[in-house]
């Protein structure tokens, strides 16, 4: 089963207990608001958020956990996958520290760490050790009203389209999540457009692997091409430089010089 959550835009009430419950699950301590962050509630300590639209709907925020993750595909040492239950994973034990991976989200989930002396990457993990114990994430376990709720990925799917065939004049006929850079395990129906969720670009169908994945792979030869021409440069200065320091030298210390070599000869 590809573990999924469903949230219905309809029925938050915008409690925000699905943030505490996430805060208390992990033993995150209550976050403050930073002058370069996107102001959206999503920090390092802070792995979802509420947001609220101009139409006064609640929007719950955190990692989608694609199908295909551009964040794993950009990472260039493996510290991203992409689990059997569907979670997107982090290892902070291989990670650089380049931020490539929240580059690449089309989301803009991923935060970085910096209050740590040794930041990290930090984002939703689907709650993956209550899945594995048989339990449902503890945000959605956490939902009053159930406006947030998990499942599998397909019986999500079904009972989010069994909702907009149902009440047609309540939804927008969209899935969010269904389709879009390939389909995502979090899903959203709404009667409000969810088209800000991405991250300063517009979501298609197709995954966003297929275009990172070229510029990964381009990486290794590029950089074995630069250091090749880095070392080629610096042995054309090097021998420049010494026929120039040859030069400067008076012709009878290069004439002596010329005899110690023939005599050593």
């Amino acid at each position: 089963m590809s573990a999924a959550i469903l949230t219905d835009v309809t029925k938050c009430i915008g409690c925000r207990k699905c943030v505490a419950a996430c805060a208390d699950e992990f033993g995150h301590e209550a976050d403050y608001p930073r002058r370069w962050s996107r102001r959206d509630g999503l920090s390092a300590d802070s792995w979802t958020a509420i947001v609220e639209t101009p139409e006064r709907a609640f929007v719950r925020k955190q990692c989608r956990h694609c199908h295909e993750p551009a964040c794993v595909e950009a990472c260039p040492v493996g510290a991203l996958h992409k689990s059997a239950s569907g979670a997107v994973i982090y290892d902070a034990g291989r990670c650089l520290g380049c931020r490539y991976c929240m580059m690449a989200c089309p989301y803009g989930i991923p935060r970085y760490d910096w209050d740590r002396p040794v930041p990290y990457v930090q984002k939703c993990i689907l709650c993956r050790p209550r899945i594995e114990r048989g339990e449902p994430p503890a945000c959605t376990e956490a939902c009053p009203v159930e406006a947030t709720i998990f499942g599998g990925r397909d019986e999500l799917l079904a009972e989010a389209h069994r909702r907009i065939a149902a009440e047609p004049s309540r939804y927008i006929d969209h899935v969010w999540g269904e389709h879009e850079v390939g389909g995502t395990n979090v899903l959203y129906i709404s009667h409000v457009d969810l088209s800000f969720l991405a991250y300063g670009r517009p979501l298609d169908e197709a995954p966003l692997p297929e275009r990172t994945r070229p510029a990964m792979e381009a990486v290794l030869p590029t950089f074995g091409a630069m250091v090749a021409t880095m070392g080629g440069l610096s042995w054309i200065i090097n021998r420049r430089m010494d026929r120039s320091r040859d030069g400067d030298r008076p012709p009878a210390d290069r004439s002596a010089g010329d005899t110690r070599e023939e005599v050593d000869g």
